[in-house]
């Protein structure tokens, strides 16, 4: 059963704060910054609701970035340190969960209108499954590039629970002709100009019987800002995808040109989908599925350890949806590799944990971690390069001294 009341309370509370966040945080955020490791990296550390202290990116939209250091707490990253990311600055201020439907129309034959007391009655599905912002690790990038300048905290891993999207098409009946499905949210533009954020699924894609509508995120309601009440979850795919506050879904009979597909969230169209340094692409296609990826969560960059003593390295692993084969370590600058033990397996979409120990003699240390997925995708030793700063995937240094 739906609790309204405590919603309702919620949802109240975070629109109430959030309408003031935008004052009140930048002069909240002078008391603590952090700096990332690339030039003007510094960020304010800013309190929003339902979130512990996460770093700054904008207010408006709010756009947060997850400390690093959540990320050696286990593979289920909390709701409470997830990152955020709207494109919008007209995000929903009040949502009655009782009054709440998601529009299901187009090329079907009986459109719908679903209220989450409806949803909730439906079969339910739970998976593991890593949300990425397509832009994850940009501040990286050299030749920098233009976009927010992230670190590497835009990410999170979470158990989602809801219905399949499938069984939601199903239930409205897809016609024949149907070749993509559309999708949108409650946030939208304040100027008429700005296009509305909108993205698109291939039909095949959409009734995989893996993505979702998901309501539950770690076992509690979707946060206000992670999409609450009912966000989009597309497994494998970055979060470009993963539709927020979702109230509105489209069958259509062609290929979608909406801005959000046809202009933005573009990858070169080669195998490596890079170019030169400042290169444009020839020709581009829409990002897709997630690259593999590997850090050392245990150790910050410029950390010191104890000469010739054990000490365990641990981290995290994830791609795409193949799930991760292996992950090698290397403590004197790739010169040589050992593999690391893989943690448990919750899903081809998750999060693996990995650890090795290791015991580092006096002095620096460059330490490397490289993953090679079951799908036979290992990362690259030098950094891929495009003009919108997507898919960083390289084998990352962290560097320590032992003392």
């Amino acid at each position: 059963m739906i609790d309204r009341r405590a919603l309702l309370k919620q949802s109240s509370a975070v629109m109430a704060a959030l309408g003031t966040a935008a004052v009140f945080d930048p002069l909240r955020a002078f008391a603590d910054t952090v700096t990332l490791p690339f030039g003007n990296g510094e960020r304010p550390m800013v309190k929003y609701p339902q979130k512990r202290l996460m770093i700054g990116m904008t207010s408006r939209p709010p756009q947060l970035e997850t400390p690093f250091s959540v990320f050696n707490d286990g593979v289920i990253t909390p709701n409470d340190a997830f990152f955020v990311r709207y494109h919008l600055a007209g995000i929903p201020l009040e949502i009655d969960p009782d009054t709440f439907r998601v529009e299901v129309k187009g090329k079907v034959d009986k459109p719908l209108k679903l209220s989450l007391a409806e949803l909730k009655a439906m079969p339910s599905v739970e998976i593991v499954a890593v949300n990425q912002c397509s832009g994850n690790s940009r501040g990286f990038f050299e030749p920098r590039v233009a976009g927010g300048q992230l670190g590497n905290g835009a990410m999170g891993n979470a158990r989602w629970k809801g219905v399949t999207l499938k069984a939601v098409l199903d239930r409205a009946g897809v016609q024949k002709d149907a070749r993509q499905v559309t999708f949108g949210g409650l946030d939208g533009p304040i100027v008429d100009k700005t296009p509305d954020f909108v993205k698109a699924l291939d039909i095949d894609q959409a009734r995989n019987g893996e993505v979702m509508l998901a309501y539950s995120m770690n076992g509690h309601d979707l946060p206000f800002l992670n999409g609450f009440p009912l966000r989009l979850v597309v497994p494998g795919y970055y979060g470009t995808y993963w539709v927020k506050h979702l109230n509105e879904i489209t069958v259509i009979d062609s290929v979608f040109d909406g801005f959000w597909m046809k202009g933005a969230y573009r990858i070169p169209d080669n195998d490596c989908n890079c170019t030169e340094p400042g290169t444009p692409p020839k020709t581009t296609i829409p990002i897709g599925r997630l690259t593999v990826r590997s850090f050392i969560t245990s150790l910050a960059d410029g950390a010191k350890v104890a000469a010739g003593q054990p000490i365990t390295l641990k981290g995290i692993a994830f791609d795409g949806g193949t799930g991760i084969k292996e992950v090698a370590v290397s403590t004197d600058d790739g010169k040589s590799w050992t593999p690391a033990k893989l943690g448990q397996d919750l899903g081809k979409y998750s999060f693996r944990e990995w650890q090795l120990p290791v015991t580092l003699a006096a002095g620096p240390h460059e330490l490397q971690v490289r993953a090679t997925s079951n799908g036979g995708q290992t990362q690259p030793m030098k950094p891929l390069w495009n003009p919108a700063g997507y898919l960083r995937n390289v084998v990352e240094t962290t560097r320590v001294t032992a003392a």
